[in-house]
């Protein structure tokens, strides 16, 4: 019994778990364990994105086109949520002559997704916290979605309970012990609490101020904030600073705040716009609206939904490299990766969903100088790595929650992707591991990144949640790893509200752009937004009725 305790495994929890486990080589390989034989070598692989096909736009030399003209009424680059949701909205709307083309072979952008025998889990974005009233566009597809089943006799919304993420929702190590909870309040000072009620206090007021004009201060989306010269000044702060000023100093709240920029925007407080930093506290809901909606695979849930809508007009394996303007509409030209093929497809109009280093190789008009405001465009770089894991130990203090949290690491530490699931088997699961690279240049920090192989990855995963779980390389089976080189885009201080990111939105003729680049920070809202203004822009271009969505 005492051995099984300090597994952190009880023998009645041995007991429930070790029947619950899918297939005979399973149960054996654990009992093997048990009576001190070696585990398995460790099995893993870095898995895509399709760099080395995505970096031929850099290279050039595609074949000619060949075989007839293709034709459609919209194009759309990209199959992303901005490109998935311009789908949608153009097949809600009757345009259903449209083509998807990615370049991937799973569909989702910052929102694929994974599966293995136990679990569908996510490789990014793991998501969707509940819609305010202006985030009218989310709360439409949530409707359709049966995730929103009506509303209360006050008028407000109704979730299905399965979606509703499932307490306890975050725990933090520190200290040897995890606690419940983000804030660091294991050991901390009166002055590091007082600190933190007066930062709470502060935020209350934010997301209830208005601007001059009427707005709310920060809302989602982005551009339904206040113009407010006061608001829009914070902008050119940075989160350091604006905490500076406020004589929030308690390196436990600094890490606090630092923690919610790394999470949205994968940036440290320096670099973070305070614009930015305030709009992660004061957009979203307070109380029981404070709470977020999650499935196994994360926000890859929603993707799948909205793939299959576009059905068969969704090409994967297909890298558009060239996009000409011209009066009458737009030409294409992309590469088959299966065939290897080029082919010419025209467009009456095109929707450029794709974030702008890629979009800047892309239009023709570009081809020999890139637009001036492309270098305001900066991108962070993430590893996320997915543990299969079997029995992990759960170690000591708060029991296992969605979102676990490691102090003052380098990580955002994992999520759950069986934490919303309600049977017994819950100790085989699938951790998904974020590590946002930060602290030095972006170009240098990707370069890097690429170049860092599997085994340096795993190690310094396994070393990383070893902290919290001692043993854990001994119950994890398997060990994959992403590279998002271009993980999202920075929200610099001056960069938010500044003319850069405003005329790179501007439509070229009949392409128009639809992605998150375009609201300055990669949120489910923002990409949503884009490709809806994107499709209906298009639409009201081409003089097909619509009603809008955003």
């Amino acid at each position: 019994m005492a051995e099984d305790r300090e597994l952190g495994l009880s023998r009645r929890s041995f007991l429930v778990a070790g029947a619950s486990l899918l297939g005979l080589a399973a149960v054996g390989a654990w009992r093997a364990w048990l009576r001190g034989a070696a585990a398995p070598e460790l099995e893993g692989a870095i898995v895509g994105p399709s760099m080395k096909l995505g970096h031929l736009l850099r290279a050039g030399g595609f074949p000619a086109p060949s075989g007839p003209v293709e034709r459609t009424t919209v194009a759309i680059l990209g199959a992303g949520i901005s490109g998935l949701s311009a789908a949608w909205k153009l097949e809600r709307s009757g345009l259903r002559d449209f083509r998807v083309l990615e370049l991937e072979e799973t569909p989702g952008g910052n929102a694929r997704w994974g599966e293995s025998e136990v679990t569908p889990y996510p490789w990014g974005a793991h998501y969707v916290p509940l819609p305010r009233p202006e985030t009218r566009a989310v709360s439409e597809l949530l409707r359709e979605l049966k995730v929103e089943l009506g509303r209360d006799a006050a008028g407000r919304p109704v979730y299905d309970d399965r979606f509703l993420c499932l307490a306890p929702t975050e725990r933090l190590f520190l200290h040897g012990r995890w606690q419940e909870g983000l804030f660091p309040r294991l050991g901390a000072s009166e002055r590091d609490l007082g600190q933190l009620r007066g930062f709470e206090a502060a935020m209350a007021r934010w997301r209830a101020r208005r601007g001059s004009d009427g707005r709310r201060a920060f809302a989602l989306p982005m551009e339904l904030s206040s113009r407010d010269p006061e608001l829009l000044a914070l902008d050119r702060l940075t989160m350091a600073e604006y905490l500076r000023r406020n004589g929030w100093d308690s390196p436990r709240l600094r890490w606090y705040v630092e923690y919610a920029c790394r999470d949205d925007y994968g940036s440290l407080l320096e670099e973070t716009s305070a614009w930015a930093g305030l709009h992660y506290f004061a957009a979203r809901g307070e109380g029981p609206e404070d709470q977020v909606l999650t499935w196994p695979e994360g926000n890859g849930w929603l993707a799948r939904r909205l793939a299959a809508v576009a059905g068969g007009r969704l090409k994967s394996r297909t890298l558009a490299y060239r996009v000409s303007p011209a009066e009458d509409g737009v030409e294409i030209e992309y590469l088959d990766a299966a065939s290897g093929r080029a082919h010419r497809l025209r467009a009456r109009a095109a929707l450029v969903c794709l974030p702008q280093f890629a979009a800047a190789r892309l239009l023709a008009p570009w081809a020999k100088a890139p637009p001036p405001w492309l270098p305001a465009f900066e991108y962070s770089s993430w590893m996320v790595a997915n543990l299969s894991v079997d029995a992990p130990p759960e170690g000591h203090g708060a029991p296992p929650a969605w979102d676990n949290v490691l102090y003052q690491s380098d990580s955002l530490g994992y999520v759950d992707a069986k934490h919303q699931t309600l049977s017994q088997d819950r100790r085989r699961s699938v951790w998904t591991y974020y590590l946002p690279l930060t602290g030095r240049a972006p170009r240098e920090l990707r370069a890097k990144a690429l170049a860092t192989g599997w085994t340096d990855w795993k190690d310094r995963t396994l070393a990383e949640l070893s902290r919290a779980h001692p043993g854990l390389e001994r119950h994890v089976r398997r060990l994959d790893v992403m590279v998002w080189g271009h993980g999202m885009v920075k929200p610099k201080p001056g960069f938010l509200w500044g003319a850069d990111r405003r005329k790179a939105a501007e439509p070229l003729g009949r392409v128009y752009f639809g992605h998150s680049d375009l609201s300055g920070f990669s949120l489910f809202e923002e990409a949503q937004h884009r490709g809806l203004k994107a499709a209906q822009d298009a639409m009201k271009a081409l003089g097909h009725p619509h009603v809008p969505s955003v």
